[in-house]
């Protein structure tokens, strides 16, 4: 994932940070999901990639290490001295949530439970068609 380096003072320094990245589908369920949770541990930020027909979360740097769900992928980023700027980091996708409006990063055990629920509820949806 390439970024922008960006001089606006608003914005958050990011030291690194992983990229979980899931159909999607499966993610908007997710997105909402832990927008209702009861825990308040929300959502961080997530990029859409209509073109690739993704969602990417936001995750804390080390979470590509140990990630091995499913029907997605975690890549580690370089994020040294780049800043989440209210424009996406690379070209072609768009913030769904917006760095600023959310969380610095989405905890990848909540994540996990929600892509776990998100996939469990499009399941059942299906088989009733």
């Amino acid at each position: 994932m390439e970024t922008r380096q960006s001089n606006v003072p608003s914005m958050t320094s990011v030291p690194a940070c992983d990229l979980v990245t899931v159909p999607t589908r499966q993610g908007l369920e997710a997105v909402d999901i832990l927008r209702r949770g009861s825990t308040g541990d929300g959502v961080g930020p997530v990029l859409h990639d209509d073109g690739d027909d993704t969602l990417g979360f936001v995750v804390p740097p080390g979470t590509a290490a140990a990630w091995d769900m499913p029907g997605s992928t975690c890549t580690r980023t370089d994020g040294r001295g780049l800043r989440l700027a209210p424009e996406p980091p690379v070209e072609g996708p768009e913030w769904l949530v917006p760095p600023g409006e959310a969380d610095l990063a989405t905890d990848p055990a909540v994540l996990r439970r929600a892509l776990g629920e998100a996939a469990r509820l499009i399941e059942a949806a299906d088989s009733c068609r």
